[in-house]
């Protein structure tokens, strides 16, 4: 009997994210062979080679690349590397997963998702929130009509770490003028929201927001220890009307105070209605609350094992608990040729409604959807 099927990958980046969340997920999965890893900083690639049992060690992401023993590359590495890497991984023929955002501006998403096609290689965002779960959960009763016509979905993602100003805070574009409003938990944060909202309620007509500044002075990385007067958005709201008919309530800040990740999504349809709270809260990462037109009031619901990847709990912490979904359904999607989600076009479509936000905000408007209504037509696959 031959063993089952095993994907080199290689990550290029190891920092405390791979750390935390990517690594375990591969290191956990037994149809995934870690072939190579690519920082550069040898000692700290080499001390996660060791950890997890990567074979090889690269200093220049060219050479992980070439690695024939490599199939797939996973980008964990700052803001504005996950493009050109993911590219670069794209032309080299490697299926190629990438943390968010993929770019700052949705037509260069929208041009990464393409050259994958092209290529015929596979990609996926690092969404981490879609697997989790009770959203999962929520999204199969979404479709299976267990809660009917959707009308509301709210999205609400709310962190506080940086109600400290001396916490360095990140997502800052390099070369960005401070004395301007800099889109930053609208891009870091609100790209995932923005994701799981679509997926659960479909495509974006139009959206009108505000964005705000409650910190201005604070220290940023890269810029030393001192604190710094920035005008960074650390507080944004939006309303969303999507092409269903169904309405939309988006939050996302840095310094509403709660514990991390804050996320909280909600659903109300014309059967019932649902909660999933991603918050790492007395021992547990997460809950999931839900209740019908008949029985009004919310209960809580317990989830079967089998809804866990192997080896976690709700005890598990969430980076793990979620990554280990993700590395598994990507490597799962790619080794047996399963149908594709949370893509790179689905990074771009929530990228082009972070665009319109931040459009609205400036303009003091609405602004309707697609933006780039030639790329739409992935739309129904997409979902």
């Amino acid at each position: 009997m031959s063993a089952p099927a095993r994907l080199g990958v290689g990550v290029i980046g190891a920092h405390a994210w791979a750390e935390s969340a990517h690594l375990p997920g591969y290191a956990a999965h037994d149809r995934v062979d870690l072939v190579a890893i690519c920082d550069t900083v040898p000692e700290r690639a080499q001390r996660l080679a060791e950890r997890f049992g990567v074979r090889r060690v690269y200093t220049d992401y060219r050479d992980l690349l070439a690695d024939p023993e490599v199939q797939m590359v996973d980008v964990c590495t700052p803001t504005e590397t996950h493009l050109p890497l993911s590219l670069a991984a794209i032309a080299a023929g490697k299926h190629v997963l990438s943390e968010k955002p993929l770019a700052h501006d949705a037509a260069d998403a929208f041009m990464a998702a393409r050259k994958a096609r092209e290529a015929g290689v596979r990609t996926k965002l690092g969404f981490t929130f879609r697997y989790s779960p009770a959203i999962r959960q929520i999204h199969r009763w979404i479709r299976d009509g267990t809660l009917g016509e959707i009308y509301h979905v709210h999205g609400l993602e709310q962190n506080s770490q940086f109600l400290d100003p001396h916490y360095p805070l990140r997502q800052v574009p390099s070369g960005a003028d401070f004395a301007q409003l800099i889109p930053s938990s609208v891009v870091g944060y609100g790209s995932h929201l923005l994701d799981l909202v679509r997926w659960c309620a479909g495509e974006y007509r139009s959206v009108i927001g505000s964005m705000s500044n409650f910190v201005p002075r604070r220290v940023v990385r890269g810029y030393g220890e001192n604190l710094q007067d920035i005008r960074v958005e650390d507080g944004t709201v939006a309303l969303a009307e999507f092409e269903s008919g169904a309405q939309g309530i988006l939050q996302t800040s840095y310094v509403a105070v709660g514990n991390y990740p804050g996320v909280e999504l909600r659903v109300y349809g014309s059967k019932g209605a649902a909660v999933a709270r991603l918050v790492e809260e007395n021992g547990v990462a997460e809950t999931l609350r839900f209740a019908t037109a008949d029985q009004v009031e919310f209960r809580d619901v317990a989830l079967p094992e089998s809804a866990y990847p192997p080896g976690t709990t709700l005890h598990t912490p969430w980076p793990e608990l979620y990554y280990r979904n993700l590395v598994r359904h990507f490597v799962d999607e790619i080794l047996d040729g399963t149908p594709e989600e949370c893509t790179f076009y689905d990074g771009a479509k929530s990228q082009e409604v972070v665009n319109a936000i931040v459009q609205s905000a400036t303009g003091r408007r609405w602004v309707d959807l697609p933006l780039y209504p030639e790329e739409h037509a992935e739309s129904a696959a997409a979902l």
